[in-house]
């Protein structure tokens, strides 16, 4: 796999976006759809499954309506509908295209989880009652991808971690994925390098569930097969023997729950929360005309043991029942250091 991007969710307590006008020739319209349904009838994980006649004559139908490029690319939306695209996305110029959403809404989430999602939480490293590490690890998203990207963006997160692992003997660490919906793994995974130490991180299957690549971190360079994806420099001693509890959420997603997926068969080791969005299938990000972008999903996400997860559940289960007031009072993390306190 090239590179690893998560969907990124849209729904109503997410920030608008708009498209802008720019190019107007039909001719442009003909060209990206032609490219576009040559790579999705390419690498689609599902493509067998599509009718691409049927689908492909009801898009270029609807599309003789359009003679402005950036209005036509609404089509998208309608072609991913159709072919069941749940963990495509598109990006061109400030606006992302996915399928017709049809997930949580804010009744589903505690006023808590609502405060805090409005403030678009950023990545957190910092201790709890003087004994417990919390790291908030967000989604990342960014669609100019490159190693120095990558590293540029794990490191500093990384240096957090080291720095209060250097400082401080904690009687394990928290890791909240609860605002994780996706974006690019490579930092996610290159920032909790310490946790999970070399070796395999994840695997990708294609639809016969059979592995066609392995995600590995080795001294702090990450390879996708043997491609070398990027790297962060390892200070002092790894915790792969820490306590470690992961909490997740509903809208804890693709990346998201790729970051999970790696946790998984770790040796003390707990998840606990809600179970996750379910969109454990690997995207390859690609290069269509006119600046256009794509999240296109090629195979489906396993652990280091080849095993796929429809979506996380975790080991104990709770439902809105977070506090970012006052993480001390959240109930997932009262049964976190609750289970780090067992023997």
């Amino acid at each position: 796999m090239k590179k690893i991007i998560g969907l990124i969710f849209s729904f109503s307590l997410t920030f608008s976006l708009n498209a802008q006008t720019n190019l107007t020739s039909k001719d442009s319209i003909n060209v990206f759809y032609d490219s576009l349904f040559t790579k999705l009838k390419s690498d689609y994980l599902y493509k067998k499954e599509v009718d691409w006649t049927d689908v492909e004559n009801e898009i270029r139908s609807n599309l003789t309506q359009f003679t402005n490029f950036d209005n036509s690319l609404s089509q998208t939306t309608v072609l991913f509908d159709k072919i069941k695209a749940t963990h495509c996305t598109l990006f061109y110029k400030d606006t992302s295209y996915t399928v017709t959403y049809n997930g949580p809404t804010n009744e589903d989430f505690s006023e808590q989880w609502i405060n805090k999602w409005v403030t678009q939480p950023a990545f957190e490293v910092k201790v709890i009652d003087n004994k417990y590490g919390y790291i908030l690890m967000p989604g990342i998203m960014f669609t100019e991808v490159s190693a120095e990207i990558i590293h540029n963006t794990a490191q500093p997160m990384y240096d957090q971690i080291a720095e209060i692992k250097s400082k401080q003997k904690l009687s394990g660490w928290i890791i909240d994925l609860r605002f994780n919906i996706g974006g690019n793994i490579h930092p996610m995974l290159l920032a909790l390098y310490d946790f999970l130490g070399d070796g395999k991180m994840y695997g990708t299957l294609d639809i016969n569930k059979k592995l066609i690549a392995t995600a590995k971190i080795k001294k702090g360079k990450y390879f996708d097969d043997a491609e070398y994806v990027s790297y962060i420099v390892p200070k002092g001693k790894k915790m792969t023997k820490s306590k470690v509890a992961l909490i997740t959420g509903i809208v804890t997603a693709s990346s998201g729950e790729i970051t999970a997926i790696a946790f998984k068969n770790r040796k003390k080791t707990i998840f606990i929360g809600e179970p996750t969005a379910g969109q454990t299938t690997t995207n390859d990000f690609l290069e269509l005309p006119f600046g256009v972008k794509m999240a296109i999903t090629v195979g489906y996400d396993c652990d280091k043991n080849e095993k796929f997860y429809e979506k996380i559940i975790p080991d104990i289960l709770l439902s809105k029942k977070d506090n970012f007031d006052n993480l001390l009072l959240d109930k997932n993390i009262m049964e976190a250091i609750k289970w780090m306190n067992e023997k």
